[in-house]
């Protein structure tokens, strides 16, 4: 009989590796051939060229009449042809141009798309040429290669890349950046890291497979450390929600730590602060008690999105020379249903002391977020964060209200939110912020407890991110609420599954951290 090989066992293979930086063109090539060009802002000069060498001498009038297009596709005569060359959009905008494609964006989804179509044309071979592009965009193309090249499927089954062409890229004039190419490895990988265990079956992807998986991913890498706290340390620490929520699932709920220092010489000061991160780990979540009907069950095993995301983030520190010390707190546990679940009306008690009485056993997530968040936000001396940030899979209310696509952000801090805005837009994966209205709090009253975890009626996303607020102690704080999927293909996420939101942004927001 066949069986499923553990997909956490599998490693990720890593496209840019596979690819040439220098060109191999001439004769004997094996097969059919792909020409992408891809061109600066608005760099029309080299459009009618590049028809003229490759397009038939029946279709050149045509395609010249396309000329203002920004991608342009046809087949020539060595094999079809792309010509990526973005318009300059000068605006006016509207939202502060916040909900616009950025440079990045835009040429990541491009290529991203482009080497897809080598699987229609059975190509063999692809050759990329920028010309006159800017870091942006080259950072973009290499990053969109590398998030079109993963399959799921393909790990699974030790394909590998076997179904796409050799791409070969060069830059006209000159050659794309070592530190380009870094860059774009390092982030590309991260973000697949984060969509694989989103992907990974719940039956193979449980709290102590999720934690070994850590362990074994980040080890041997010096600048980090990584801790797990069992169940009895859960129980030692009080965290009382968090072993609530994972009671009754099948693998014991465990705490994640991950502890990255820069190394000597790349401290900026002894008094520089750590920046929290905590993910929501819940590895299925059937809702409990409370059970979600079948057709909002199908997806939970993306229900440890957050976490996912933050693997994928802790993988990029591994691979950059990161200035700052991070700490990444992850809360794992599974959502099931077993006589030992927690019910509705149980009252647990927080790591922080407070009493929460349980209304709904399908509002778990941010029952083990109040926990972890403790953890993060009570270290001392050197260990205390500047600041924390959860990113968790929360609420159904937020995608009914933004879509798919658009996280959800909340924050207690001005300054925090309009920097992760910022940088959403600017690494496309936009998020908007959302009110914390605080009056809205009043529906947590209980006659048994301090609060309930959840609350009937509408703005359950506001509610929810109101819940986490009570055990930030005053911190500056933000939330993203996150689908963490893609409900189908596009761009350079080449199929329907994990998307690795929002590990670009936070990566960017590093980035900008490390220059103050």
């Amino acid at each position: 009989m066949a069986t499923l090989h553990d997909p956490l066992k599998k490693n990720i293979p890593v496209f840019l590796k596979t690819i040439s930086m220098k060109s191999t063109q001439g004769s004997g090539e094996p097969g059919p051939v792909g020409w992408v060009y891809v061109l600066g802002i608005d760099d029309r000069n080299h459009v009618s060229s590049l028809i003229e060498r490759h397009s038939l001498s029946w279709h050149m009038k045509q395609l010249k009449e396309t000329i203002s297009k920004e991608v342009i596709h046809f087949s020539g005569q060595e094999g079809p042809v792309w010509i990526l060359c973005r318009k300059n959009h000068k605006g006016p905008f509207s939202h502060h141009a916040r909900l616009e494609e950025s440079n990045y964006a835009w040429m990541r989804e491009q290529v991203g798309s482009v080497l897809q179509y080598a699987k229609a044309y059975s190509l063999k071979k692809m050759n990329f040429e920028l010309i006159s592009t800017e870091d942006d965009q080259d950072l973009g193309a290499l990053v969109g290669l590398e998030l079109s090249a993963y399959s799921f499927k393909n790990i699974l089954d030790d394909k590998s890349f076997k179904d796409l062409p050799h791409v070969v890229i060069t830059k006209s004039g000159g050659r794309i950046s070592k530190e380009i190419y870094q860059k774009a490895l390092a982030i590309g990988a991260g973000v697949n890291q984060a969509r694989h265990l989103v992907n990974t079956p719940p039956n193979y992807l449980h709290p102590l497979s999720f934690a070994s998986y850590v362990s074994h991913l980040l080890k041997g890498k010096k600048k980090i450390k990584v801790e797990v706290w069992n169940e009895k340390r859960l129980q030692k620490e009080g965290m009382g929600l968090h072993l609530g929520v994972g009671q009754g699932g099948s693998s014991a709920p465990c705490m994640v730590h991950i502890s990255y220092r820069p190394s000597q010489k790349k401290k900026l000061s002894q008094k520089v602060k750590p920046i929290a991160f905590v993910g929501k780990g819940i590895t299925f979540d059937t809702g409990g008690l409370d059970i979600k009907p079948s057709s909002g069950m199908r997806l939970m095993k993306k229900d440890m999105g957050g976490a996912g995301s933050l693997v994928g983030l802790a993988y990029w520190l591994s691979e950059s020379d990161y200035s700052r010390p991070v700490d990444i707190y992850l809360g794992l546990a599974e959502n099931s249903i077993d006589s030992k679940s927690m019910r509705p009306s149980d009252v647990l008690v927080a790591r922080n002391g407070m009493k929460i009485e349980i209304h709904n056993t399908d509002a778990e997530g941010r029952l083990v977020l109040g926990d972890v968040m403790d953890v993060a936000i009570s270290q001392k001396g050197s260990d205390e964060p500047e600041l924390v940030i959860d990113v968790a899979t929360l609420t159904g209310a937020i995608k009914a209200g933004l879509g798919s696509e658009i996280a959800g952000l909340f924050s207690n801090h001005d300054g925090l939110a309009e920097e992760l805005n910022r940088m959403g837009t600017a690494m496309g994966e936009l998020n908007w912020r959302m009110p914390l209205y605080s009056p809205m709090a009043r529906s947590f009253s209980s006659s048994f407890a301090d609060i309930v975890n959840s609350t009937d009626g509408f703005g359950g996303a506001v509610t929810a991110a109101l819940f986490l607020e009570r055990f930030v102690k005053g911190k500056p704080w933000a939330h993203l609420d996150i689908y963490a999927w893609n409900d189908k293909a596009t761009g350079s996420l080449a199929f329907a599954g994990g998307n690795g939101q929002p590990v670009q942004t936070l990566i960017s927001f590093l980035e900008l951290k490390a220059q103050e």
